[in-house]
């Protein structure tokens, strides 16, 4: 399992030092993280290579008398996939949300805020695994520390704690897809062939590779239509190859769909005209 992101960034003043002693506890906040809506309810999809900014709000309540100063004090929203206790992987918020009070009362706060999560390939995500529905937790965070060993001594304390079950979203694995139909131009009544191919983000190896044994509809938009019809569905082959011919009848465009699954994000393919004659 990586190690936690936030408690690596709350340890570090001690991983400079060299040292390994665990880090003296504070008293936790109670803190209640309500309505948290992760892109906005729709599945995050990653490619290979650029960075996704995912928006994220929610309903934050705190004690009145805490400070939440984003220096050494922090709240938000982080993702995380396996157990709270044992997360297999996470990946967490700016630690810098824009918040708005709307409510308070004699003892807490309530506000509403926004933050971005930001999904690197490269940096978050390293498996297969990884694509697949996330669990949601608000989390709280304290550090600090003083490095300054001009009178022999340094110090350094902290606290965390994430309030999980607050949500889920899938993050799924970016698909290309192509078509390329042939012979261009082509007589009426003579066969088409019309090819492509499915690949889907490999986050191990940093590039896209094929997807086989999946669905994809042929689609054909007439010249003077801007409407595109399913003329049948093609299965992909090895390395997500996809193969199939049609009679040429008129004018137009055909294009493959993909329309995704668990793991991936669905693709259509650009149209590609045919000149019929």
């Amino acid at each position: 399992m990586r190690k936690l992101a936030i408690g690596a960034a709350l340890t570090g003043a001690l991983a400079l030092t060299g040292l390994a002693a665990p880090l003296a506890q504070a008293a936790t906040p109670e803190l209640v993280f309500s309505g948290v809506t992760v892109n906005k309810g729709k599945a995050i999809v990653v490619g290979t290579t650029a960075a996704v900014k995912v928006p994220v709000t929610y309903t934050l309540t705190r004690p009145a008398d805490l400070v939440v100063d984003g220096k050494t004090t922090f709240a938000g929203i982080m993702l995380y996939r396996g157990k709270l206790a044992d997360m297999e992987n996470d990946i967490d918020g700016t630690l810098a949300p824009a918040c708005r009070t709307t409510a308070t009362t004699d003892t807490t706060v309530t506000e509403s805020c926004s933050d971005t999560i930001t999904v690197d390939p490269e940096d978050n995500l390293y498996e297969t695994a990884d694509a697949t529905t996330w669990n949601v937790a608000g989390f709280y965070a304290h550090s600090t520390y003083d490095l300054d060993d001009s009178d022999d001594k340094i110090s350094a304390s902290s606290d965390f704690a994430a309030w999980g079950n607050k949500g889920k979203v899938k993050i799924q694995r970016a698909a290309r897809l192509t078509a390329n139909a042939s012979p261009e131009p082509v007589k009426k009544g003579r066969t088409i062939t019309v090819t492509g191919k499915l690949t889907r983000a490999d986050w191990e190896r940093g590039t896209y590779t094929g997807y086989v044994s999946q669905p994809a509809k042929l689609q054909f938009r007439a010249k003077s239509s801007s409407t595109y019809t399913t003329v049948k569905t093609v299965t992909t082959g090895k390395v997500g190859a996809l193969t199939t011919t049609v009679k040429a009848a008129q004018d137009g465009y055909f294009r493959y769909v993909f329309a995704g699954t668990a793991t991936t994000g669905a693709a259509t393919a650009a149209g590609d005209f045919v000149d019929v004659r």
